[in-house]
């Protein structure tokens, strides 16, 4: 079985895209995933192709020059206080650079709401050639496998699907027997990484566990084979599809470096596909 490995923005957050390209062909990957809608987090830095035609540029040059495709764009959110038409000009740009999918997620509990505008943001990707694709996490507005099937069917459009992070995955108790039982359509790529299977090992950074599980998504993954998910059995119970290596890991970025982090990533995933007979 010949996988194909994408390299996710956060796996090395902060490294501009150019660079990102660059580490992503010379450690082995076979596209990349750029964030290019910014969550304005404290230090993040932005990259808005849309509004820096040189960025564009160098970012359409750099995908050329290492020949690596752009497989998707990141964060497409669902959030009362955000506008969802500033995507469409990074929807438009995306597409211009080959790009294939837009990755989202919803941050409210008002499921009329967030239906109607993940409808919405479908049929701006859509217009654009590309797929949107959202995630559940056990702390945020949709939180799991069910709760993403139901918004798939009620939005009702070809090009929605559901983006499941092996982490948040097994976080919420999804199991590769439920991802078993659902129809395939519904999934069109994989964020992979491991994790512990809840806040414990991580710091206490306070008592509440929304937070430890923030912590782990954002700076503490683990290497596949490292932790307590079952990746295995949740990738086997997917089609073949896409894997997005998503693995943030602050220390081993000290540690490694970028470029090092993201290879050991890419070594460890295919180690551990090979010793499951995957």
């Amino acid at each position: 079985m010949s996988r194909k490995f994408s390299l996710a923005y956060l796996t090395i957050p902060g490294t501009n895209p150019m660079e990102q390209i660059r580490i992503a062909k010379e450690t082995g990957y076979d596209s990349v995933s750029l964030r290019t809608i910014p969550l304005h987090l404290p230090g993040e830095p932005e990259f808005l192709l849309h509004k820096d035609e040189k960025l564009f540029q160098d970012v359409k040059n750099a995908l050329k020059e290492y020949d690596i495709p752009l497989m998707d764009i990141e964060l497409a959110r669902v959030r009362p206080d955000l506008d969802i038409n500033e995507y469409a000009p990074a929807f438009e740009k995306a597409a211009e650079l080959g790009a294939t999918d837009v990755l989202g997620s919803i941050w409210t509990r008002d499921t009329a709401y967030y239906t109607d505008q993940v409808g919405k943001i479908a049929a701006m990707a859509k217009a654009c050639g590309l797929r949107y694709n959202v995630e559940f996490l056990p702390w945020a507005g949709m939180r799991n496998l069910q709760e993403a099937i139901t918004l798939v069917d009620s939005v009702g459009t070809d090009n929605l699907y559901i983006m499941v992070d092996t982490l948040h995955a097994g976080r919420a108790g999804v199991t590769s027997a439920e991802l078993a039982r659902t129809d395939r359509k519904y999934f069109n790529f994989i964020h992979l990484c491991d994790g512990p299977a809840g806040p414990d090992g991580d710091p206490v950074l306070d008592s509440i566990n929304d937070d430890l599980m923030l912590f782990t998504a954002r700076e503490g993954r683990l290497y596949p084979g490292e932790g307590a998910m079952d990746i295995a059995g949740m990738v086997a119970a997917m089609p073949e599809i896409p894997l997005s290596i998503e693995l943030p890991n602050l220390k081993r970025i000290e540690e490694l470096g970028a470029e090092g982090h993201a290879r050991r990533c890419l070594e460890s995933a295919k180690e551990y596909f090979a010793i499951h007979g995957m």
